[in-house]
């Protein structure tokens, strides 16, 4: 089984229902079984900033799939809430964006797929979640709490529970 590190967001919808949902179904418990789940942090739109904030989380799961045929399964779930990657602007807004961070201690460049993320260390959205969960997981050598620290949160802000 392989530790893997994901980062979930949107922009388009109700979306903290459409994160939980793709959470609910990603994780199934037979395929892919949650081990820690962030809480939901408002989170300003990177590369394309004429656009509404997102909301992120990061989740760690345990897997026997490939890092190929979680991918697969992800874009899958994406689709099933409604994202259309023909059809959208490269950052621009989605209603679901499901990325794999890192996949156990793996390096993989391959078309589609590169782990660890190529630009997780850029991205205050996807490090402060980790941080919640994982502050000491080392990727690329770096400690996450220690990159969200020379990063800094940039607008990013953990947001309440909700109650459901």
């Amino acid at each position: 089984m392989a530790e893997v590190l994901l980062g979930l967001g949107g922009n388009v919808g109700d979306v903290r229902t459409t994160l939980d949902r793709a959470v609910a179904t990603l994780c199934d418990g037979r395929e892919v079984r949650l081990l820690a789940r962030s809480s939901d942090y408002h989170t300003p739109p990177w590369g394309m900033t004429d656009q509404p904030p997102f909301i992120n989380l990061a989740l760690m799961i345990e897997t026997a799939l490939s890092p190929r045929a979680l991918l697969e399964r992800a874009l899958r779930i994406e689709t099933r809430f409604g994202r259309d990657r023909a059809k959208e602007l490269r950052w621009g807004p989605r209603t679901l964006d499901i990325d794999i961070i890192a996949y156990d201690e793996l390096e993989i460049e391959e078309r589609g797929l590169t782990l660890p993320h190529p630009r997780l260390l850029e991205r205050a959205f996807v490090l402060a979640p980790l941080a919640e969960i994982v502050p000491d997981r080392k990727i690329k050598g770096i400690r996450i709490a220690d990159a969200l620290a020379r990063l800094g949160l940039g607008g990013v802000e953990k947001l309440p529970p909700r109650n459901t």
